[in-house]
């Protein structure tokens, strides 16, 4: 089981993540626990399509354990059918994306954990349906509730995983000008993940230039996180850079005719070229200091 609450109120909710009750004191109600469920402790229903015909009632219940117990299924019927869900995807995304804005931590934290297992299941099938969620989640990763941004950050790390990059690199750059620095230094960390994912050819497919004035302007960021991510990603632009053919080649034919430490010039030569094309002095320099450690 993984994330959230299940209250045994009917048959239908049964195999739902438990809400465990406690009595604080004899005047009180019952304190109602949502207990989280790890993907791999969930098990499939035994009558989804059942299960279906009031799966959006429930999303969108007023109750949040009825929402938490439908959160559940979400993510059984995701993980176990997910062609039963791919019809009804767009809206469910809707009511979960309802479910992750709700300030009750409980019910958001179920609905964070809800999106890993869609965006597992359902990978760039998704991506219509991505940019109100993606806000969400890199709003509620920069957060200062630790339980919920430490959900929402592998939900954006899943994400990563699962979701083409080239595609969610477009979606992500917006956010790395944001007004909320923690939400530019999230959006940093998934596009340099991303980035690490396409491999040398597939960053000069993307555009060498466009990822270098990203990693220009996290790399003089106020918070570490996106500075710290910028460095990563210039590693990766430098390397797809020198395996470039006509950059590989000149080196090729320097390193024949010329000792190691010549060759490592041009290739530095080259890079500094390069960067100074493209970006002011001001900018280019922390990128060459980065990228000749």
């Amino acid at each position: 089981m993984m994330a959230g609450g299940i209250v045994k109120k009917n048959q239908q909710q049964q195999q739902a993540p438990a809400v465990l009750g406690k009595i604080n004191d004899e005047n009180r109600p019952p304190v109602q626990e949502v207990e989280y469920i790890l993907s791999r402790d969930l098990k499939p229903l035994k009558d989804p399509e059942t299960q279906l015909k009031t799966l959006a009632a429930r999303l969108g219940s007023g109750d949040w354990l009825t929402v938490c117990a439908a959160l559940n299924q979400v993510r059984q019927i995701s993980i176990f059918q997910s062609d039963l869900l791919l019809p009804v995807l767009e809206n469910v995304m809707t009511l979960v994306l309802k479910a992750v804005k709700n300030p009750r931590s409980a019910l958001c934290k179920t609905a964070i954990m809800a999106c890993s297992d869609l965006f597992q299941a359902f990978q760039d099938q998704v991506l219509e349906m991505l940019d109100p969620l993606l806000l969400q989640l890199l709003l509620k990763a920069s957060q200062d509730k630790k339980f919920v941004c430490e959900e929402a950050e592998k939900a954006l790390l899943g994400m990563t995983t699962w979701i083409s990059p080239v595609s969610l690199i477009h979606k992500l750059q917006p956010y790395t000008t944001h007004k909320n620095p923690r939400v530019r230094a999230k959006s940093a960390t998934c596009i340099s993940k991303s980035v690490a994912k396409l491999g040398a050819e597939g960053i000069r497919d993307y555009g060498l230039e466009a990822l270098m004035q990203i990693a220009a302007a996290q790399l003089i960021d106020q918070l570490p996180e996106a500075r710290e991510s910028a460095r990563k990603l210039v590693v990766e632009l430098h390397s797809a850079f020198q395996q470039q053919p006509d950059v590989s080649s000149n080196l090729s034919e320097t390193s024949s005719s010329s000792s190691g430490s010549d060759s490592d010039d041009q290739n530095q030569k080259s890079w500094e070229e390069f960067c100074s094309s493209i970006l002011t002095p001001a900018v280019a320099q922390p990128i060459l200091r980065v990228s000749t450690r």
